[in-house]
Parts: C-alpha cells; structure tokens; sequence
C-alpha cells in the first residue's frame, strides 16, 4: 500500500496496491502490520456500513473525549466525497479540511485520526460506504458540526438544493458556537 499525505498531518490517503487480470482484481484492503507501520499504530474494534443515495450528505460527526475515534473509510460501491475538519483547538490547521474523492474503481482509503469531525456527500445514483473505527460507537458522546458551515469553506460537489439531509444533520451548530471540541495539546490514543 502506498501512503499518501494531504494538507494535514496525519490524514493520510492509502492507495492499496490491486492486482487485474481477466478474472477482475485482488488487493488487501487492510493489514494491521502495514498499517502500523506506515500510518500509526491504531487497534480498530468495529467496521461499519452504510448505503446513501446521491446528494446525502452524512456528517459533520466525531464522538467526544475518551470516546473520541479514528477512522479508516471507503467505498465499495458508487462514489463520495469525504471530508475531514480539524476541530482541535490551538491545531495549525483548525477549522481547515482534506476533502478527498473516494470511489469503487480506484479502492482509496482515507484515515481521518481523533481530533477531527467526519462527513462525506454521495456523487454517484448510490453509494455503498464502509469504515473501520478503533472506538466503539457511544451515543452520549456524539458531536457535530454543521456540513454548511461558511468558515470551513467545504465544496460538497452537490447542489446545496439537491442535498439530502437527516433531521439531525440538519440542526448541528456552526464550528464558532460548537461544544466539546479536542484541545491540540492533548494526545487523545493515550487517554
């Protein structure tokens, strides 16, 4: 696998080596001893899934404090925009993002560490959209901020008058008036 950095430290691209041939293709999509060795050492513990139409919009989301979570995401089927926001305060890069175009034919992943808020928009007719997480999912440690924020300046690559939203994804507050973010000098794996 090839590790490919974007404008934020730490939010890596991963581009799998795949192997075609007449049959279809072969690649792993994840190895816990190159991942260690070429990303950070990170212990996942549930793989998620989901199946969105195009113009959903899901995020912006991260889970708090010591429930916080890194995430490991990609697209089986369709394609998405993905995005991760720093919300670490005191960060060098605070409120800027990575957006990255995730899709079945080229099989990148993006790793989105703890500290940031996620969110991706279906560009395809459907998207089949799966993550790793090394936390599991704690309800009472939820936070967001909202996908249409002015300050991140995000080109979701939809419409905004074609974008499908939950009712909850369509009342998280602003980045300015968000609570709970992460403090920078904090390292949140050691918690």
């Amino acid at each position: 696998m090839e590790v490919i950095q974007t404008g934020i430290p730490g939010v890596v691209i991963i581009e799998p080596r795949v192997f075609k041939d007449p049959r279809g293709y072969f690649f792993e999509s994840y190895s816990q001893r190159e991942f260690d060795l070429k990303v950070r050492p990170v212990v996942f513990v549930q793989d998620n899934q989901s199946m969105s139409s195009y113009g959903v919009v899901r995020g912006l989301h991260f889970q708090k404090g010591r429930f916080s979570q890194s995430k490991l995401v990609r697209v089986v089927e369709g394609e998405v925009l993905d995005v991760a926001v720093d919300i670490r305060k005191g960060s060098p890069t605070f409120g800027k993002h990575v957006a990255v175009v995730l899709n079945a034919e080229t099989h990148r992943e993006l790793f989105i560490p703890r500290g940031f808020a996620h969110g991706f928009a279906v560009l395809s007719p459907t998207a089949v959209f799966q993550y790793k997480c090394d936390n599991f999912y704690a309800p009472a440690s939820e936070g967001a901020i909202a996908w249409n924020d002015p300050s991140l300046g995000i080109d979701w690559k939809i419409p905004s008058e074609e974008v499908i939203l939950s009712d909850k994804d369509s009342r998280h507050p602003l980045l300015k008036d968000a609570e709970s973010l992460f403090d920078y000098s904090i390292d949140y794996y050691s918690e």
